[in-house]
């Protein structure tokens, strides 16, 4: 699979549908710095820390240049990542599975919705039905793309470890075509391109320098 390096001209996202707001890429955003915040329906983390964050930025940056999309993507809980859930949580507000017991229990919610709104263009990741030709290529893939900072001290429990992954591999219906071209570890993640259109940083988890870096690249 083809993948895109930090300093290369980013291509278009693969998406299924835009749910919110018109479809736009970054060749028609050169000019902007532009933040994608990838994130699961299904992943209570995503609405804890990266949506707010995102949201907070671009208020704060928009008229400096700062454009703000959304990437749902899924990559496991096929049931509930799904368009159908993404469209209603984009036009209701209404969260499900993990995320609405864990906003719950917080006491994060408004009678069972976000208490506010996400307001920028939001898209699905483009799903497409996995097929198994090639099971130890994926693996290699897995561990290279996911495990790569266990790599060196996996020694001789390697082969224990692969039959690891080969199973969680073949409990997966989809590849998200994104999320695996960004080589992304996981929800929430970020996307951040600059004005020329070139990949700055994909970063998976908490992103404390998130404001920093933007505020370097403006």
């Amino acid at each position: 699979m083809k993948t895109v390096m930090i300093g290369q001209k980013v291509p278009p996202l693969s998406v299924s549908d835009w749910v919110q707001g018109q479809p736009v890429n970054f060749e028609q955003l050169l000019g902007q710095v532009v933040l994608v915040a990838v994130f699961q329906v299904n992943c209570p983390g995503c609405f804890l820390s990266c949506l707010p964050q995102v949201l907070a930025l671009k208020q704060r940056y928009a008229e400096r240049g700062l454009t703000v999309l959304g990437l749902a993507t899924a990559f496991e809980d096929f049931d509930k990542n799904n368009l159908q859930n993404l469209k209603r949580l984009v036009e209701t507000g209404e969260v499900i599975g993990e995320t609405l017991r864990v906003l719950t229990e917080r006491g994060l919610l408004q009678d069972g919705k976000l208490p506010y709104r996400i307001d920028f263009p939001v898209a699905m990741d483009r799903l497409t039905k996995r097929e198994f030709g090639s099971i130890e290529s994926e693996i290699d893939a897995f561990i290279s793309q996911r495990l790569s900072d266990l790599e060196q001290d996996i020694g001789l429990r390697q082969p224990h470890v692969r039959a690891q992954v080969k199973q969680y591999l073949q409990t997966l219906d989809y590849h998200a075509e994104t999320f695996e071209f960004f080589q992304l570890q996981g929800t929430p993640s970020y996307i951040l391109v600059d004005r020329a259109g070139l990949l700055v940083q994909c970063r998976f988890g908490a992103y404390p320098d998130l404001e920093t870096d933007i505020l370097k690249l403006l």
